[in-house]
């Protein structure tokens, strides 16, 4: 039985590859997009998934943001608060009801959006509707609930301390940006979490400010009928207050020349290297910057040169690895290792540098970009098999863009890519003096 229907599976994502690319665009599924008359944006993508359906409510507000002095992390601190209930539905009989349903519910924040989202059985789409609307427009928590939850945030923040990724990021991030808020990490900056027990007035106004239907984007994946979920959307967030305005971010001042710092881990840790490289915002249709993302497989992914050196040959570092620009803002391509000796970091950035040198004059390998390009494809389809695939897939795009059509948008942009814009991407971007080199090192 298994067996059967594992096949069949197959066969069907298989299709939709040969579907997505008879027709052009990627994205194999039909949408439905609708915009109520208060602005919130509704996608639907239904789908045949055994009767379980993936709600996400996308904000579009996370670090970026946070652009008033001291008042860093509450994106992340509203992902908690969140579930902190209303009057009609206080946080214990929300908690309950989404497990007398068997619902999966979590969610997350980064620097472009916060998200909730929820796998559920379609069956209990009404009532998870209701229960997401009232939240999203009713939250309610006293003063001692909000002091509670800020100083768990607190506790979280010290405990992603114990992390030396998290100190190295943090420290990157607040050396390569001087006035864009994407300095500081989602959590915030550890002044301004240690004092936001004292500011409740400011989390009301927070909550007011950014949670209004113009800034939220609702996608639902799954088996369900379109229009009567658009009705039950409409009967429950119709009423839903718009007010939003957007905040004005500063813009980063252009770099000119490299920066570079010692991180202190105090615990143990072998040396890690991060090289941030500035890049513009994301633009699905820019062929120089879908060029940059191809360039990091083609320069630093597991069949590169380095990374067949340094990894699996002289077996100098654990791992090699990228982190490609994909945000709404000018933001950072990272090329980051962890040395497996002190005394080799030298040698490992050169190792980079010698990489980047090369792609900057030579033409990566025609055979190899088609390659990469066809495997990226076939990747991105077969992670669209279940309602929470899909709805994870589409949630960075419809953060930074407002949509899903960037998704098409972006793929035809691989698809044009030659080797010629590689180099060009490798020339423009990844420049000694645009990029913040962080060494992390712990304690001995």
């Amino acid at each position: 039985m298994f067996k059967k229907t594992f096949s069949g599976l197959l066969f069907g994502l298989l299709a939709l590859v040969a579907t997505a690319g008879a027709e052009g665009g990627i994205f194999p599924y039909e949408t439905r997009v609708e915009t109520l008359d208060n602005g919130l944006k509704v996608v639907l993508v239904p789908m045949s998934s055994g009767g379980l359906t993936a709600y996400w409510s996308i904000v579009r507000t996370g670090a970026r943001d946070e652009v008033e002095p001291g008042r860093t992390g509450f994106a992340h601190f509203f992902e908690h608060m969140m579930f902190r209930g209303t009057e009609k539905y206080p946080a214990e009989v929300y908690a309950e009801l989404l497990t007398e349903i068997g619902a999966d519910t979590n969610a997350f924040t980064s620097d472009d959006l916060t998200g909730y989202h929820l796998s559920i059985a379609t069956e209990d789409l009404d009532l998870v509707t209701e229960l997401e609307a009232d939240r999203f427009k009713n939250l309610a928590y006293p003063r001692e609930m909000f002091e509670t939850e800020a100083g768990a945030v607190y506790g979280e923040y010290r405990k992603n301390r114990s992390n030396p990724f998290f100190v190295l990021i943090e420290a990157t991030r607040a050396e390569a940006f001087k006035k864009h808020t994407y300095g500081h990490t989602a959590m915030g900056y550890e002044e301004d979490i240690r004092q936001m027990p004292e500011l409740f007035d400011y989390s009301k106004s927070f909550f007011s400010r950014f949670y209004r239907p113009e800034n939220v984007v609702l996608l639902l994946v799954g088996d369900f009928s379109v229009e009567p979920t658009l009705a039950s959307i409409r009967e429950h967030y119709g009423d839903w207050q718009p007010g939003y305005v957007a905040p004005e971010v500063p813009e980063e001042p252009p770099q000119e020349k490299e920066r570079r710092i010692d991180v202190a881990y105090e615990g143990r840790s072998l040396p890690v290297i991060w090289m941030s490289y500035k890049t513009p915002a994301f633009d699905p249709a820019d062929v120089r910057l879908a060029a940059s993302v191809l360039l990091c497989d083609l320069a630093f992914g597991e069949t590169s040169d380095i990374y067949r050196r340094l990894v699996l040959n002289e077996q100098l570092v654990e791992f090699i690895g990228t982190q490609p620009p994909l945000q709404r803002d000018p933001g950072l391509l990272n090329v980051y290792s962890r040395v497996k000796d002190p005394e080799k970091v030298d040698e490992v950035i050169a190792a980079i540098d010698e990489t980047v040198a090369r792609f900057q004059s030579e033409l990566p390998d025609p055979e190899s970009l088609a390659n990469l390009k066809s495997r990226m494809r076939y990747d991105f389809l077969m992670n669209l098999d279940t309602p929470d695939q899909v709805a994870g897939n589409l949630s960075r795009a419809i953060a930074i863009t407002g949509g899903i059509e960037a998704i098409d948008t972006l793929y035809s942009t691989y698809d044009r890519v030659t080797p010629e814009d590689v180099r060009d991407a490798a020339q423009t971007f990844l420049k000694t003096s645009g990029r913040t080199v962080a060494v992390l090192r712990g304690a001995n």
